[in-house]
């Protein structure tokens, strides 16, 4: 059954379709496969995905605007736009804090944060660090770490206050944040990782082990991190080719398990146990080299979004789905778990429902 819901979007107007799958896709694991998707527009790049589980909602950010899903029916709820109160319709992240704010990172639009229909935007003037906002994480006393391109900014939710960090860091654009069990925030960046352990700073790059080799010989990317805004994108090709830069971090994860997970470009997924890390690439059974997100199920299983496809490991073994297992895009640029063990994946054109089905 095929059901149509028309979403007003700034910019570009897009037909909203959740589309049931065939059921005979080919399963993944034990049996998942893609059980619906749906789609926001051939045009429109979903960057960014979570779950609120208070509310059963999924929330996709899209780069022209934010979607409200209700997880139970697979339907529309809200869509929000500058009109609304977002602070810029390019949406990179989304995260629920302590007090069920809802936050959204945009681009060159500050950070926005929404509940009860009521929003808040905030720009550096109100301390944030920079306009362009790509990362949120969650602290285990309750405050909020936000990654910009200009560092990183710590928000005391009580009192409302910033503080920022940019020194600090190995790099001072930021994309992934995460916050292990001992309360040590990991962060990546365009040059590598960061961790800060609530008292010093630490670092490793591609040449402490982070990122796999480049055996295909792929021309090293010119984005560094070092250069002028003017310069600076997120292109992960060079022309029609795909690019090496190892050190650059897309994606953190702390698992349940105490490892350290870190999505590079073009090195495959980096683990740390604490002491070194191990690479997996293609050559392992990754679908991509280009890592976007990674998440963890309740069962601890990893999931990877990467530039060809999501990759599920159970630490033994590696499943791929790509575009002809019924995603809508080849990049998988953000993952959420629902709580059912459901893994929604944003791609470009829409977003997919990964479960158990028959």
């Amino acid at each position: 059954m095929v059901s149509a819901i028309r979403i007003a979007v700034a910019i570009v107007a897009a037909a909203c379709t959740l589309t049931a799958v065939a059921a005979d896709n080919p399963a993944l694991g034990d049996g998942e496969r893609v059980l619906e998707t749906f789609a926001v527009g051939d045009n429109v790049v979903v960057r960014a995905l979570r779950v609120d589980e208070s509310k059963n909602t999924l929330w996709v950010g899209t780069s022209t605007g934010v979607h409200e899903v209700d997880i139970k029916t697979s339907t529309p709820r809200n869509t929000f736009t500058r009109e609304h109160g977002l602070a810029n319709e390019y949406v990179f992240a989304v995260n629920i804090d302590s007090d069920g704010y809802t936050w959204f990172g945009t681009n060159a639009g500050g950070a926005s944060r929404y509940k009860d229909g009521k929003w808040k935007t905030y720009f550096p003037m109100h301390g944030l660090a920079d306009y362009w906002v790509y990362a949120f994480a969650n602290d285990r006393k309750g405050g909020l770490w936000i990654g910009t391109w200009a560092g990183v900014n710590y928000v005391d939710l009580k009192s409302g206050k910033f503080t920022t960090y940019f020194k600090e860091l190995v790099n001072e654009w930021v994309y992934g944040i995460d916050v292990d069990a001992q309360g040590r925030v990991w962060f990546g960046t365009e040059g590598g990782v960061s961790m800060f352990d609530g008292k010093a700073w630490k670092a490793w790059t591609h040449n402490d082990g982070l990122g796999g080799p480049n055996p295909s010989g792929l021309a090293a990317s010119p984005n560094t991190g070092l250069g002028t805004r003017s310069r600076h994108n997120l292109a992960v090709q060079m022309g029609s080719e795909s690019s090496y830069n190892p050190s650059y971090v897309f994606s953190m994860l702390a698992a349940p398990d105490g490892m350290i997970w870190a999505g590079t470009w073009g090195g495959g997924a980096a683990r740390f146990d604490g002491k070194a890390w191990a690479n997996f690439t293609t050559k392992d059974g990754l679908a991509g080299n280009i890592v976007y997100a990674i998440a963890s199920d309740s069962k601890g299983v990893l999931w990877f979004g990467t530039n060809n496809g999501v990759s599920r490991y159970d630490g033994k073994t590696w499943r791929s789905l790509g575009l002809k297992d019924g995603l809508l895009g080849k990049d998988a640029y953000a993952l959420a778990v629902a709580a059912n063990g459901d893994m929604w994946v944003g791609t470009m054109r829409g977003v997919a429902r990964i479960g158990l089905g028959k």
